[in-house]
């Protein structure tokens, strides 16, 4: 009979494999337990493959886990918002604060420091956090404000304001990073996003929302590169500094070590 791979029916080895490549971690385990003894190379090779799928969603599961365990430590029973935020190295565009309070169920699956995500992820996870979240509050903070009032205060402000942007009272903040005194229910965790469930979705939405208001900024901007620096000091986007000049969506304090700007722009 042979390998059967060109059969197209319902017991085919195509048919067999996508059902296998395209089933729910739910459906999964039946499947492996029906197609696991079949002799066709094919479906042994569907049969693997969806092996290791099922073992890395357990590890990403359990991973997931211990990040909402960690939440509930931290931060209590009650209402927890995690705050992060992102651009605070950028020398152009805002600075941005994501504020996000999950629920206990359903987890997010696979929820990180943004930092350590794929775009396409990182857009898939901001999406399904705000399908389930609580609440979700973003504040930007423009770079005029940045150079006039430093980011120490810059930061403090802007996640002040994503606080108040959940419309929550919260009875627990949860901080990436070192103290900051943005709330007097705050509570700050080094490497807070890999590890605090709602640190990270807030990560994963200040990056994606930030992230696209830099790619829309690009064609207001042209010839800074945004779309592909995001803001950032690459060398492209420092090249175009030095070639066009500052425009007024750059932090003029943040580029003093590469360009000879006047002291009036500061």
């Amino acid at each position: 009979m042979g390998d059967q791979s060109n059969m197209s029916g319902p017991g085919s080895v195509a048919d067999v494999s996508a059902r296998l490549r395209t089933a729910t971690f739910v459906e999964l385990p039946e499947l492996l337990s029906r197609y696991r003894d079949d002799p066709r190379t094919g479906v042994r090779g569907a049969v693997a493959a969806a092996r290791r799928r099922c073992e890395h969603f357990d590890e990403v599961a359990h991973a997931t886990r211990d990040k909402y365990d960690l939440m509930h430590e931290m931060g209590g029973t009650g209402l927890v918002v995690g705050v992060d935020e992102v651009g605070r190295g950028a020398v152009a565009g805002p600075l941005t604060v994501g504020a996000v309070v999950l629920p206990d169920e359903p987890l997010v699956m696979g929820l990180d420091d943004s930092k350590r995500l794929t775009p396409a992820r990182r857009e898939a996870l901001s999406r399904e956090i705000r399908g389930v979240a609580i609440a979700v509050g973003i504040a930007h903070i423009p770079p005029e404000d940045i150079d006039r009032d430093g980011m120490a205060a810059s930061l403090r402000r802007a996640m002040q304001l994503a606080i108040a942007d959940t419309g929550v009272s919260p009875d627990a903040v949860l901080i990436d990073g070192n103290p900051i005194h943005a709330h007097p229910k705050e509570r700050c965790i080094v490497k807070g996003d890999a590890r605090i469930a709602c640190i990270a979705a807030a990560s994963i939405v200040a990056k994606v929302t930030r992230d696209q208001l830099m790619v829309l900024s690009d064609s207001d901007y042209p010839g800074y590169g945004f779309v592909a620096s995001k803001g950032y000091a690459s060398p492209r986007h420092i090249a175009a500094i030095r070639e066009r000049g500052l425009t007024d969506f750059h932090r003029a304090s943040f580029c003093r070590g590469f360009l000879d700007v006047q002291d009036s722009l500061f």
